[in-house]
């Protein structure tokens, strides 16, 4: 059984409606039992940075999301949650975040002819090719809706980048963990092919 945990963030349905889609069954919840208990675990969203950390401690959840990360299940955070797996953001000075993975997120900076938010289309390169693109060409493009974008310290761990006036990790991986800055759900058949390959971990 998949777990999507339920932070009352925007863009969650539409996991759910994916992982039907690839004929699994899957589970908004916020019951700790029911996350800790799960084969794959997804921590999706799109919001602000703070206010999705302050939803998570309030539902007491920041607990449980550790213990699957920390216990080898398959966890996947999807825009939001990538960032929130992050120990800050320059989008909520003050807040913290999970501190799953080293590093931060920033601010997609102005430019001529760039629009932030950042929302549309941009092609994946693999710095060193993770499992989730595995079967995956280099090359493929995914969608992105964000105004904020990771920058990990650990440069090992970034899978895919993609350019966006900014040189952005799009999809980082460590162990059981992975996370993805653009919308797999929202990416036709090669983030369907993303999510298969994800729940094949």
């Amino acid at each position: 059984m998949i777990a999507i945990i339920d932070y009352e963030a925007g863009n969650i349905r539409s996991v759910q409606n994916a992982m039907k889609y690839l004929g699994r069954e899957a589970v908004l919840t916020r019951d700790r039992d029911i996350i800790a208990s799960a084969d794959h675990v997804i921590l999706p969203g799109v919001g602000a940075f703070g206010d999705a950390m302050k939803r998570i401690r309030e539902f007491d959840l920041e607990e449980v999301i550790h213990h699957v990360a920390d216990r080898g299940t398959p966890f996947l955070g999807i825009c939001l949650g990538q960032q929130l797996l992050f120990s800050s953001s320059e989008e909520s000075p003050g807040a913290e975040g999970l501190s799953i993975l080293p590093g931060k997120v920033l601010r997609i900076p102005d430019g001529e002819g760039r629009k932030v938010p950042h929302i549309g289309w941009n092609d994946l390169t693999y710095p060193s090719r993770g499992r989730l693109f595995g079967t995956v060409p280099e090359g493929s493009y995914v969608y992105f809706v964000h105004s904020y974008y990771v920058a990990a310290e650990d440069r090992d761990q970034v899978k895919a980048r993609t350019w966006y006036g900014v040189d952005i990790d799009a999809s980082v991986e460590k162990d059981n963990v992975f996370a993805c800055q653009f919308h797999p759900e929202k990416s036709e058949a090669v983030g369907m092919e993303i999510l298969r390959n994800f729940l094949r971990t």
